[in-house]
């Protein structure tokens, strides 16, 4: 698959990067930071520089033209709600409608296990922004005809990823998560039609990736 990933240069998507890299697929990350191409592209993917809180949905279109499926993985990283707001909640849309537009029907949102309105911490509360943010992200993916999946690992650790889950995790509860599991998810998922339509809440866990997606 031709994959392109948002938020390039993040943990996360510098670990997944050569997963997919390695399994086959063609992948272009992209980054907002020219001083971050050598990283993305020590993974074997292919670096683009364009700042997705700047860019309309036909600039993102355009990044998407001859693509199969789009891993979204960037964020403000938290801090300023404007910025949240501008890329967790509205670049985030923009670039599900961009994908429906350039054809680009595979997308996996790498959400979080608090991106449920039942789970809102108090308004006064500034985790509240991203919260919203995501929650709202979350939604529009899953009002889309895109094939999609909503990833959502918990707190998320420097730990290695033993590539098994815990499938019974909740916010705040069990979903503690290596980010190099997130990434082994995202690569699972990605070409597993088992996992479309779905919101996968998880952590580290004892039960293999494929055995969990073979109980959904």
């Amino acid at each position: 698959m031709r994959v392109t990933i948002f938020g390039g240069h993040g943990k996360i998507a510098l670990l997944l990067a050569p997963l997919l890299v390695e399994a086959g697929h063609r992948v272009t990350s992209v980054v907002r930071n020219p001083d971050h191409v050598p990283d993305v592209e020590a993974t074997g993917a292919t670096a683009l520089v364009s700042s997705v809180e700047d860019a309309d949905e036909s600039t993102l279109a355009g990044i998407l033209d001859g693509q199969d499926a789009v891993v979204w993985s960037a964020g403000a990283g938290g801090g300023d709600p404007d910025r949240t707001y501008a890329v967790d909640r509205d670049a985030a849309i923009r670039s599900m409608d961009a994908a429906l537009a350039a054809g680009a029907r595979r997308y996996v949102m790498v959400s979080f296990s608090g991106a449920d309105p039942e789970t809102l911490v108090p308004e006064d509360n500034p985790f509240r922004h991203y919260q919203d943010a995501k929650i709202a992200a979350d939604d529009h993916l899953r009002s889309t005809d895109l094939d999609w999946t909503v990833l959502g690992p918990g707190t998320l650790t420097l730990e290695p990823g033993g590539g098994s889950v815990n499938p019974d995790a909740a916010f705040g509860d069990g979903d503690t998560t290596s980010r190099e599991l997130v990434a082994q998810v995202a690569l699972a998922v990605l070409t597993d039609e088992r996992a479309h339509g779905r919101t996968l809440v998880f952590g580290d866990g004892d039960v293999p990736i494929d055995d969990w997606l073979g109980a959904l």
